[in-house]
């Protein structure tokens, strides 16, 4: 509505001081201003090409290896056809300027961070990640330095996020973390053409008395474990007794036969002379 009104304006506007609308004036694209220009440069370079062949070539020929593309700007401008390589390709000197754009995966450790928590504890993470460029033309066009940023990023991203969970998440939920923090990376790097591969935490450091308060925590917890499965063991002997006692006394022979067990054991460890008086046990 308000494009509309501005023309119908200007319009007005135009026809009153008798002037042509400049709405109405075709304007040159950039492209077609200095057309002419580029193909004069192209002409000029590809003569002194000529003229000075074949000590051109070493200037013109260019290689790139299998794990690496070129970026090619003819006079400030994107060259169509997609970034060249892996093999030789062929640029002119005097107009064409090319960027090498390494694909390999590259890596880096993120500064170590003090982050509070939060159930408010102070702990300190460092993290590595590891990173490719998939888009050559937007890790170059999008951005100046893809590598610094993409390390701020993580380090923001990774303050940001570990802020928002308590310790015990921190330290038991670490791969929903990861996952959550690539997801945010890729996010932010898919226009710079970087993607994001891994990221793993190396350390998560606690304040000194927080790991003695830990430490203290976690001994008195294995002595109660202890203590606990110590009791049961008791528990279960003595009901294992009681039920022994049981079944000797429906039995008048069993005692003297659990006597002479006693015994025999007795007999096989230590090799001595057992006196007992033969008429305190009587089979039935």
């Amino acid at each position: 509505m308000r494009n509309s009104r501005n023309s119908i304006q200007d319009a007005t506007l135009a026809q009153a001081l008798n002037v042509p609308n400049y709405r109405d004036i075709e304007v040159p694209s950039q492209e077609e201003k200095y057309k002419w220009l580029l193909v004069i440069a192209k002409i000029a370079s590809i003569f002194i090409i000529v003229i000075t062949f074949p000590f051109s070539l070493l200037l013109s020929i260019k290689r790139v290896y299998e794990f690496e593309r070129a970026v090619i700007f003819r006079m400030g401008r994107l060259r169509k056809g997609g970034p060249r390589g892996p093999g030789i390709f062929f640029i002119i000197p005097c107009i064409d300027e090319w960027t090498l754009v390494d694909l390999r995966i590259r890596t880096f450790d993120i500064v170590p961070q003090e982050v509070l928590t939060k159930d408010a504890v102070s702990i300190k993470v460092n993290a590595v990640i590891y990173y490719r460029i998939i888009e050559p033309f937007r890790s170059i066009i999008n951005i100046k330095n893809f590598s610094l940023a993409t390390r701020h990023l993580a380090a923001t991203i990774l303050r940001k996020m570990v802020g928002t969970k308590n310790l015990d998440e921190v330290l038991s939920d670490r791969q929903s973390i990861i996952q959550n923090l690539i997801y945010s990376l890729e996010s932010g790097t898919n226009s710079w053409g970087v993607k994001v591969i891994r990221i793993d935490f190396k350390e998560v450091s606690l304040p000194t008395g927080m790991q003695r308060g830990m430490a203290i925590e976690a001994e008195a917890r294995q002595e109660a474990l202890a203590k606990i499965i110590a009791a049961n063991g008791e528990l279960k002997a003595a009901e294992a007794l009681v039920e022994a006692a049981n079944t000797i006394t429906k039995s008048p022979n069993g005692m003297f036969l659990r006597y002479l067990q006693t015994l025999s054991v007795i007999g096989n460890v230590n090799n001595n002379t057992v006196v007992y008086p033969s008429n305190v046990f009587r089979l039935q």
